[in-house]
């Protein structure tokens, strides 16, 4: 079973990236149209995670007022703003561990102390959910990629503007990480676990 081997021994993060009004909310300035749509797996997920200790890390896009990405988008999720919160259904638990990543570009671990914290914490694993599967998932991915991690990118709690955004992002991510429903993760990472110990 190369899924559970893989996974054995490992120790994960699970990131939540960028479900925040701005993305997800009707009125929000760069709303990604299926963003609500992954809100119960990403909630089930990070609910088994919570469960058997596993890392959750939020990763919260937070823009500075001028910022230099507004030159190809439109103004989105400033820093301090309504825009730049998490919805209320996926609010960070710090009493649980959980950790915060601000970010002003694409990636988790752009310019962000993310490798740092999951160094740190030597977390090898990263479980990636969130929007945009082709822009922020997938930059996000490939820079856990070049920094040594392993990438497992959950299809069912990503989702992108439309469908063939969605797959493109999810095509790419598969070059080099594994992808896999929230139901196949938890199995798989129970399987490994209960046989590892």
């Amino acid at each position: 079973m190369a899924g559970e081997q893989a996974m054995a021994g490992k120790k994960h993060a699970l990131v939540v990236i960028d479900m925040l009004n701005d993305f997800v909310e009707a009125t929000g300035a760069l709303t990604c149209a299926n963003a609500r749509s992954i809100v119960p797996k990403i909630q089930e997920v990070l609910a088994f995670g919570r469960r058997h200790g596993i890392q959750v890390v939020y990763i919260q896009e937070a823009h500075r007022l001028h910022d230099a990405d507004f030159r190809v988008r439109p103004v989105h999720a400033v820093r301090g703003t309504w825009g730049s919160q998490f919805i209320p259904e996926l609010q960070p638990e710090e009493a649980a561990g959980d950790y915060v990543i601000q970010k002003r570009r694409h990636s988790g671990f752009s310019y962000t102390d993310f490798d740092l914290f999951l160094r740190e914490e030597q977390i090898d694993t990263v479980v990636l959910t969130g929007v945009w599967t082709n822009v922020c998932v997938r930059s996000t991915a490939s820079d856990a990629l070049y920094h040594g991690y392993n990438v497992i990118c959950l299809s069912d709690g990503t989702t992108s503007q439309d469908d063939e955004m969605h797959r493109a992002g999810l095509r790419d991510i598969a070059l080099f990480g594994q992808i896999m429903t929230a139901a196949e993760y938890q199995q798989r990472w129970l399987a490994s676990h209960q046989s590892a110990s």
